[in-house]
């Protein structure tokens, strides 16, 4: 078993806890299964969102998944002039058998346009 990383993000619609919680549990549960991983498999998971983000932490989106026993962090993205708004990302450290290379990273929705090198 190999530790790698895997990153996404989603863009949000709008700065509400009940959306934000939909569409992190979204793009989290994505990076999950198209990587075949359990919440098992996960060793620590970074959140980061925009400054125009405030109505919760990302994180609370991964307890609600049932997700309580990994260590998890928010923190908040560098203010850059032009930058898309209302952006949640996710680096995630896990356990898997997958090389480098065959990792999924996940990119939801408009959010695709952030790395289309490395989006899947």
């Amino acid at each position: 078993m190999a530790v790698r990383a895997v990153r996404g993000a989603v863009q949000l619609d709008r700065d509400e806890p009940e959306h934000m919680h939909e569409q992190v549990s979204a793009l989290l549960t994505a990076i999950l299964e198209r990587n075949a991983l359990d919440p098992d498999d996960l060793i620590s998971v970074w959140f980061t969102a925009t400054p125009d983000l405030h109505s919760d932490f990302p994180a609370a989106a991964a307890r609600k998944l049932g997700i309580t026993d990994v260590p998890l962090i928010c923190a908040q993205e560098l203010d850059i002039q032009g930058a898309m708004p209302r952006v949640v990302r996710i680096l995630a450290h896990i356990e898997t058998p997958l090389s480098k290379s065959d990792v999924a990273h996940v990119y939801l929705g408009a959010a695709g346009s952030l790395r289309k090198d490395i989006a899947q």
